[in-house]
């Protein structure tokens, strides 16, 4: 089914106009001692940018959310504030209404990039040259929030990337819904026009490029490498044609211009339970998919995705399936059709509070089965040559500064265990590590 290229990658909540943003920012208590700023991860002053949208002063509004989340355009689109800082605004609490910070961030932030966009004059300086060169592995967004903020410091950054396009997961890894207009890109290029940064991509780890050449040609080394690797369902049948990786899929449909060639099954079965297995799910269907069915193995409260993220797949005619366990997918093929059958096994707790199968199967029918069940360090990438970080749990390790068991070494974003798995997490933790190796240049 081909559908319209603006039901396919239409925004997923409608921006704000001045008069709408300056009505919610009026909704604001601007509470002195606001729990919102507690609950986001980057500490942006929440009460002080929204009481300057509501002045119409958006560029000290912008710089409020700037100066604390360079990546604040993807966040007010990507965040899921509804666990955080809407969570805690006092209106939900009282009211079950938070304001909406997501939507007065963007609105900031987009009208903010406009106007400079015009005038081309950045809003954050470089400190006079140290003539120190750091290595950043990775434009994800840890890697560009470290970058940006060593760069404001005087320090020369060269970025390697892998990926012909920097971004990380905001360019590769988001569903088109959540980040239309290539604004991936344009932030990129925001984050870039402050100088000092220098990216080379084509360039990863444990391939064109060692971790012991690069730590001796630089004074410090940041890890943002993210999680490429891809978790298995380790069930039989999983290596049949259909049966496809949901991030690698997102990733195809972002860098995908003419969606009709874009392959989309009647019936879809999605395994997984976090933000990837919806965003797979929803925008398969809004590509025309008929059927597209979440399968979880635990209950819903369990899930990685939030009520809210799961509502949403709902409202886009996702049904989800909780608790059933994937136990095979068979490839079958008649004179009308091929189709793979994916064989559950119904779950439950146990009265210790483990899971376990009831010994009840069910059948799924499905064109196209995507795994979703979470990615992984590629530790190849660390392992070639004669220095490589301790990694724990799949997780680089890192001390409470960022510093790796390498000294000169740091890591910050997904691939390390700290935190949860979120841009904002990322830009935070790149940002503190970019702060951390400036003590370690100058002090020692």
């Amino acid at each position: 089914m081909d559908l319209p290229y603006e039901t396919v990658f239409c925004d997923l909540n409608e921006p704000l106009d001045l008069k709408k943003a300056i009505i919610e920012a009026n909704r604001c208590y601007y509470c002195y001692d606001a729990p919102c700023i507690q609950a986001c991860p980057t500490q942006i002053d929440i009460p002080s940018f929204i009481r300057k949208v509501s002045n119409q002063n958006i560029k000290g509004a912008a710089l409020d959310i700037l100066s604390a989340n360079i990546m604040g355009g993807t966040c007010a689109r990507a965040c899921p504030v509804e666990t955080l800082c809407q969570h805690a605004c006092v209106r939900e609490k009282s009211e079950q209404k938070p304001v909406e910070i997501g939507l007065l961030q963007r609105f900031a932030t987009d009208r903010f990039y406009a106007e400079i966009a015009q005038t081309r004059e950045h809003p954050f300086k470089r400190a006079k040259s140290t003539g120190k060169r750091i290595a950043v592995i990775g434009a994800g967004p840890a890697g560009l929030a470290c970058a940006h903020k060593l760069a404001t410091l005087g320090h020369d950054v060269t970025i390697y990337e892998s990926k012909p396009k920097s971004g990380g997961l905001n360019e590769y890894g988001l569903a088109p819904y959540k980040m239309t207009d290539d604004f991936a890109q344009k932030e990129v290029q925001f984050i870039l026009s402050v100088g000092g940064i220098k990216i080379e991509h084509g360039k990863m780890l444990g391939k064109s490029l060692k971790l012991e050449d690069v730590k001796k040609s630089h004074d410090a080394v940041f890890l943002g490498l993210g999680l490429g690797g891809v978790n298995a369902l380790g069930i039989p049948g999983e290596e049949h044609a259909g049966v496809l990786d949901a991030a690698k899929q997102i990733e195809l449909i972002r860098q995908t211009k003419d969606t009709s060639k874009i392959e989309v099954g009647t019936r879809i079965v999605v395994i997984g339970g976090g933000n990837t297995a919806v965003d797979i799910a929803i925008q398969m269907k809004r590509l025309g998919a008929a059927f597209v069915t979440i399968a979880y193995r635990r209950g819903q409260d369990q899930m990685g995705a939030t009520r809210h993220e799961q509502e949403l797949a709902q409202k886009n005619g996702v049904m989800i399936q909780t608790w059933v366990k994937p136990e095979s997918i068979a490839r079958t093929a008649d004179s009308r059709e091929a189709r793979l059958d994916v064989v559950f096994e119904r779950t439950e707790l146990s009265p210790e509070g483990t899971l376990r199968g009831t010994g009840l199967h069910f059948t799924l029918q499905a064109d196209q089965v995507f795994k979703a069940i979470g990615q992984n360090l590629i530790r190849e990438t660390l392992s070639i040559g004669s220095i490589s970080p301790t990694i724990a749990r799949g997780k680089i390790v890192v001390d409470q500064n960022f510093q790796t068991t390498i000294a000169g070494i740091f890591a910050g974003g997904d691939c390390i265990a700290e935190g949860e798995d979120l841009t904002v997490t990322s830009v935070q933790q790149g940002k503190q590590a970019a702060l951390a190796i400036d003590r370690s240049i100058r002090h020692g």
